[in-house]
């Protein structure tokens, strides 16, 4: 049985101060909303649109199946994103 903990990535999407939504994928959820939020490490996009929420995740096993799946989200029109939500 696979454990949430076994997990290694996570598939996030961000609601910005704006409105738009950002999608990413990480090893390490609460610190990356954390680089979001206040670091330049954040991404340049998210940078501009402070502060950021997230509002979904899903977790995968391993980096190769979040990559699909975050583009996937990428490419799903907003209509179809605020649906997932």
């Amino acid at each position: 049985m696979l454990m949430i903990s076994d997990l290694a990535y996570s598939v996030y999407i961000l609601r910005c101060s704006d409105s738009t939504l950002y999608t990413g994928i990480t090893n390490n959820l609460e610190k990356r909303i954390m680089e979001h939020n206040t670091s330049d490490r954040g991404a340049k996009y998210t940078r501009y649109r402070r502060p950021v929420t997230l509002v979904y995740h899903e977790a995968h096993e391993n980096k190769s199946e979040a990559l699909k799946r975050e583009i996937a989200i990428k490419k799903m029109p907003r209509s179809k994103k605020e649906k997932l939500l």
